[in-house]
């Protein structure tokens, strides 16, 4: 089992940054993909970044292509995601997701993930 807690989010106005963390604990020592996605009110869950075990492959959402970067510190089990130019559309509660791996991989369905953080709020005012 892996636990995932993120942290980071917040209120905060359109324009600015915001950096959230998503540490794992557990079974550590298994190598995993990771991804961030999102849930605004009224909406379906959706797809925001992933990155590879290595960090060497990363894919984004194109609503959030150019403003958001997904990176990971294996070494602190931590996976981050940088947010910047935040707009109001981007309101949601932001979840961390790990995919047990075996090779380089990345995934953007939701439905392969093994494992969930229970979510951080992200507020954009206008």
């Amino acid at each position: 089992q892996v636990q995932l807690v993120e942290s980071g989010g917040g209120l905060v106005q359109a324009g600015v940054s915001l950096r959230l963390s998503c540490a794992a604990s557990g079974r550590t020592s298994r190598t995993y993909a990771m991804g961030w996605f999102r849930q605004a009110p009224g909406k379906e869950r959706e797809f925001v970044a992933t990155i590879s075990w290595s960090g060497g492959i990363t894919y984004y959402a194109d609503s959030v292509k150019g403003r958001f970067t997904i990176s990971r510190d294996n070494a602190k089990n931590t996976v981050y995601l940088q947010m910047n130019s935040l707009k109001p559309e981007d309101t949601a509660v932001y979840y961390c997701a790990a995919k047990e791996v075996w090779r380089q991989y990345v995934a953007t369905n939701e439905n392969e993930y093994d494992y969930w953080g229970q979510g951080t709020q992200v507020t954009v005012s206008s």
